[in-house]
């Protein structure tokens, strides 16, 4: 059996899972338990590895290409990336992995997987059996999910009967859009539709054939920004102008719902979309009371809750159904019949300029949030041997960083800059430094957010990129970016 090719849609910001998930930390990029395990990217690379599948291909935002390269080597990974300079939901990123797969391998079958989604039991069943429908009757095969209960934020898909002579395959006889909670259940007990996953078997010839047929000028513009992209740190990036008049819309609503090649394949496994902090909570093991607790969680008298911490003890007494997220800079506090506010509270958050929506106050290159501060606006944080990590100047006059153990290698816009310990370089505020660990121990850095007088913030603005920083920080002492 020729190999499938997985390909990857890690988009969007998953703003719901809020302070975890950052615009530039997005949540596929965060561990799923929370205690340092693989992230939600990292698992759906990992559970679609072995001799049915080929290295994936994985459609982001090219501003998170760093991350994605970082997080799959961490795991063994060589994928394809593929960037994107504008998000036009996934109809558009599945045929830029279609019409990039076609230039190696004609025949290429391609499995269509969220990055951030979490799955247990054997999906990988389903998808060999989606597979021969796929790729000997050139069928669209989207895998759909036996409903565990009346869910009314999930698309669902009805089953249309047996294929004959293709075992596990059914027509499709309709797609239902979010129902409301009364067409829910009656889809539930009627025992005959699905949860719409976001998964599908296809060959990618035939997503160009239909993309031809429905959306010839969408086909035109991912083609136009294939030839004009560029290729940078091994990623392939599409052009801006072309990719930004491609339709906005899902493959599900751009291809699949319009095109009689379309099959069902029922997979009967543990899913979830994670899309919100309740969602998380029903995902995860849980204690004798309900509850799902970090280490520094102390719990007294409470039920169903979810408590996840960053390293400082939290105690909650006296508690039930509510949600408690910490991490070194934002703390949410809310319960599950409110969670799903969180998308509003980071709306506000967007109006009014807070950088905590865009990203963690210390995360290395994984994207993964760093460990926490020891005091307010003091964070410290090692980077591994022969690792990366980023800084953001988060204070008023930007972030004071210093090298408390190692040898740290810095570069932003100017030059790399050498810093050893116990010396100390400034980063301004808003900019990011990258640092890098090219020792055989640990880095130690050691970064405090600082008020500058108006002549101090004037030297900075004034100043090289890379230099002795004179004035308010004795010389010597480095500063960049």
């Amino acid at each position: 059996m020729t190999s499938i090719h997985p390909v990857i849609l890690s988009g969007g910001m998953g703003s719901r899972l809020w302070p975890l998930s950052r615009a530039q930390q997005p949540k596929q990029f965060q561990p799923i338990d929370g205690l340092g395990g693989p992230s939600f990217l990292q698992a759906t690379a990992l559970r679609h590895r072995g001799s049915l599948f080929h290295e994936p291909v994985v459609v982001a935002n090219a501003t998170q290409v760093g991350l994605i390269a970082s997080q799959l080597h961490e795991i063994g990974c060589a994928p394809t990336i593929i960037g994107e300079p504008v998000g036009r939901n996934t109809g558009p990123a599945v045929l830029a992995a279609a019409l990039r797969l076609l230039r190696d391998d004609r025949d290429a079958v391609m499995l269509i997987l969220p990055s951030d989604h979490v799955i247990n039991g054997d999906l990988n069943l389903t998808v060999a059996q989606a597979e021969m429908g796929a790729r000997d009757d050139g069928r669209i095969v989207t895998i759909g999910i036996v409903p565990r209960y009346a869910e009314t934020g999930f698309g669902y898909i009805t089953d249309g009967g047996l294929i004959e002579g293709r075992p596990g395959l059914h027509s499709v006889r309709a797609f239902v859009e979010k129902p409301e909670i009364e067409i829910a259940k009656r889809l539930v007990a009627e025992g005959n539709s699905y949860w719409a996953a976001g998964i599908a078997v296809v060959r990618a010839d035939v997503i160009v054939e239909e993309f031809a047929r429905l959306e010839p000028a969408t086909l035109a513009a991912v083609l136009q920004s294939l030839a004009e992209g560029t290729v940078s740190e091994g990623a392939m990036l599409l052009a801006k102008q072309p990719f930004s008049t491609a339709l906005d819309e899902p493959t599900e609503r751009a291809i699949f719902e319009r095109s009689p090649r379309v099959a069902l394949a029922p997979a009967n496994v543990d899913w979830s979309d994670v899309g919100a902090w309740p969602a998380m909570h029903g995902i995860s093991a849980k204690d004798e009371s309900g509850n799902v607790l970090s280490p520094e969680v102390l719990a007294i008298d409470t039920h169903d809750s979810l408590v996840r911490g960053c390293g400082r003890l939290i105690a909650v007494i006296g508690m039930d159904g509510v949600i408690v997220v910490d991490t070194p800079d934002a703390l949410l506090v809310t319960n599950h019949e409110n969670a799903q506010h969180v998308k509003a509270a980071v709306s506000q958050l967007k109006t009014a300029g807070r950088r905590e929506v865009e990203s963690h106050l210390l995360a290395d290159m994984t994207g993964r949030n760093t460990q926490p501060p020891q005091e307010e606006g003091v964070c410290r944080m090692v980077i591994a041997p022969g690792k990366t990590g980023k800084i953001t100047g988060t204070g008023h006059g930007g972030a004071v960083v210093t090298v408390a153990a190692g040898s740290a290698l810095l570069w932003g816009q100017g030059p790399r800059v050498q810093a050893e310990a116990g010396e100390i370089f400034l980063v301004r505020p808003g900019d990011t430094v990258t640092v890098g660990n090219g020792e055989s121990d640990p880095l130690v850095l050691v970064s405090v957010d600082v008020a500058l007088s108006d002549s101090a913030r004037q030297l900075l603005s004034d100043g090289p990129t890379v230099g002795p920083l004179q004035g308010p920080l004795s010389v010597g002492r480095r500063f960049v970016a």
